[in-house]
C-alpha cells in the first residue's frame, strides 16, 4: 500500500460533515509541529478537522499516518487524531479550505504549480516560511500571489517566537497571524488557537514577514559571536542594532514601526538569537568556529533560512538605500569574501550618529 492511500485509524472521519480540511505542505519540524497545533486546536474547540500533511519522503508520510509520529524531526512526540500524510501534493490540497506552506523559501515557487492545479477558488494560503527568494528578492507572500494569481486578501503569514520543538512539547507560546484582510487573519488564528499556542492578529504583512526574514540573518551573527568566543555585550549589541536595521528596511518597504516591538519583531528575534534550538544561531556558531558555508550546510539536518536568504536581504536593502552593516558582514562571511575572524570589527560598522537612526 502506498503512502498516499494510507488513512488514519483514529480521529475525525475523513470528509465528516462540518470538518475543516487543512493541507500542510512540508513535514519538517515546523510543518509537522504546526499540523499538531491545528490538530490540538480542533480537539480543544470540539470542531472536527481533517489535516493532511504533504511529505517529500514516503517513509515519513507512512510513519505520520500509521504511527502518528515524525521521529526524524520531533522524536517520540505523538500527533493528535485527525492527521494523516501523503506524498502527493494534489491529494493534500484538493478540497482544502486552508493550505499551509512550510517548505524551504528557495523551493516555494517550484511547489506552487502543483498547488495551483488543485487549489480551490476560495482557499486561503498561509505561509510559515521566513525567507526572501533569491534573484527576485520577493517575500513569500509576494511569490504566492504572483505564482498563483490570488489576491492578497487570501494570503496570510504566521510568525513569532516559534521554536518548533518547544511548541511540539506544548510549551506555551504566542504568535502572530497577519493578513491584509483582518477577517482572514482572525479565521486562521481561530484554527490554530489552543491551550499552548496563542495567536494574535495583525494586518502588517510586510512588517511581519521582514521581521521573520532578517532575524535569521541576525541570529547567524549572534551565532558567529558565539563561535568567535565574543561575550554577552557583543551579542546584546548585535541583537539590538540588528533590530534597528530590520526596522529600517521594513519601514522603507511599508511595514509599521509598532510591529517590531511585538511578537513578530522583538519576540522572534530574542527567541532565535538566544535559543540553542535555533538552526540559524547554530549555523552561525559553526561559521564562527571556522567552517565554510558549504561545510555548515552539510553539517545541518535542516535548512537555516538565513544562510539562503541573507544575500537577498542585502540586495533588497541596497536597492532601497538602507544601511544594514550586520547583514552585510554576515553575507560577506557566507560568500567567503570576509574571513570570519575579521567580522567583529564590522558588525557595528556605521558612522557615528544618534542611536535612533
Amino acid at each position: 500500500m502506498s503512502a498516499q492511500s494510507v488513512r488514519p485509524s483514529t480521529g475525525a472521519p475523513e470528509g465528516a460533515p462540518g470538518a475543516a480540511r487543512i493541507a500542510v505542505l512540508g513535514a519538517g519540524s515546523w510543518g509537522t509541529t504546526f499540523a499538531k497545533v491545528l490538530g490540538d486546536a480542533a480537539v480543544a474547540s470540539g470542531a472536527p478537522a481533517e489535516i493532511v500533511l504533504w511529505a517529500r519522503r514516503e517513509e515519513i508520510a507512512r510513519e505520520i499516518t500509521e504511527r502518528r509520529t515524525n521521529s526524524t524531526y520531533l522524536g517520540d512526540i505523538v500527533l493528535p487524531p485527525g492527521i494523516r500524510a501523503t506524498t502527493d501534493v494534489a491529494e493534500a490540497v484538493t478540497g482544502a479550505e486552508v493550505v499551509v506552506l512550510a517548505v524551504p523559501a528557495q523551493s516555494l515557487r517550484s511547489h506552487l504549480a502543483a498547488v495551483g492545479a488543485a487549489l480551490g477558488e476560495r482557499a486561503v494560503l498561509v505561509s510559515l516560511i521566513k525567507g526572501l527568494e533569491r534573484g527576485s528578492d520577493m517575500r513569500m507572500s509576494e511569490v504566492i500571489i504572483e505564482e498563483l494569481g490570488v489576491g492578497a486578501d487570501r494570503v496570510a503569514v504566521v510568525s513569532g517566537p516559534n521554536l518548533a520543538m518547544e511548541i511540539a512539547r506544548q510549551e506555551p507560546t504566542a504568535s502572530v497571524v497577519a493578513c491584509e484582510d483582518a477577517a482572514v487573519a482572525e479565521r486562521v488564528a481561530a484554527l490554530c488557537n489552543n491551550p499552548y499556542f496563542r495567536p494574535y492578529t495583525n494586518t502588517d504583512v510586510v512588517g511581519v514577514e521582514i521581521a521573520g526574514i532578517v532575524k535569521n540573518v541576525i541570529a547567524l551573527a549572534v551565532g558567529i559571536c558565539d563561535g568567535q568566543r565574543l561575550g554577552d555585550n557583543s551579542k546584546a549589541s548585535v541583537i539590538t542594532r540588528g533590530l534597528a536595521e530590520t526596522t529600517r528596511l521594513a519601514t522603507v518597504l511599508g511595514g509599521r514601526l509598532e510591529t517590531f516591538s511585538g511578537l513578530a519583531g522583538l519576540g522572534d528575534l530574542v527567541a532565535t538569537c538566544a535559543s540553542p534550538l535555533s538552526r540559524n544561531r547554530t549555523a552561525g556558531r559553526l561559521l564562527g568556529d571556522g567552517l565554510s558555508a558549504d561545510e555548515v550546510t552539510a553539517e545541518l539536518t535542516q535548512t537555516a533560512e538565513g544562510m539562503k536568504s541573507g544575500s537577498a536581504v542585502v540586495d533588497l536593502a541596497r536597492r532601497h538605500g538602507v544601511e544594514m552593516p550586520i547583514s552585510e558582514a554576515v553575507v560577506a562571511v557566507l560568500d567567503g569574501s570576509l574571513a570570519v575572524d575579521r567580522i567583529a570589527t564590522l558588525l557595528l560598522a556605521r558612522d557615528l550618529k544618534p542611536e535612533g537612526k
